[in-house]
């Protein structure tokens, strides 16, 4: 069960960590950005570069992932789809993406982008911090646990 990056916005933490969880799992992981995106040599990870353009890097990994698959992604209807698609998703800040919580969060986005785009609301997330990255450790070695015994 292959995990997928969604690497044009991924903090360079998590891709730290992801590399090192493929190494030691023995799992693939594939960052997929429109640039090229560093990783080090390992049977186990990939970083496909694909041409520059809106939702490129997303519509290539809903094109190759499959049921059981993990998706880590900050784009919600890209969690959206892979969902859809029987994978799982987590955000880069370890909060899952579910059946029971994506609908929720895609209304939530879509009012947020309302609001900015009315000028209402200025801004973005706060900046990644180290319990973002621990909650983003912790919820990859869950999944990992589960679903590569």
């Amino acid at each position: 069960m292959p995990i997928w990056v969604d690497a044009d916005a991924c903090p360079v933490p998590i891709r730290d960590i992801l590399c090192r969880a493929a190494n030691r799992w023995k799992v693939d992981v594939t960052f997929v950005a429109n640039q090229s995106v560093p990783v080090p040599p390992s049977p186990y990870i990939r970083s496909r570069q694909v041409a520059q353009g809106f939702d490129v890097a997303d519509r290539e990994i809903v094109d190759q992932l499959s049921g059981g698959d993990l998706v880590v992604t900050q784009d919600i209807p890209l969690a959206a789809e892979a969902i859809e698609k029987g994978a799982a998703a987590l955000s880069p800040r370890g909060q899952p993406f579910t059946p029971d919580n994506i609908r929720q969060r895609l209304a939530m986005r879509n009012f947020m982008e309302e609001l900015r785009n009315a000028g209402q609301v200025t801004g973005g997330p706060s900046s990644f911090s180290q319990t973002d990255r621990k909650a983003f450790a912790d919820q990859l070695d869950r999944w990992l646990q589960k679903h590569m015994r």
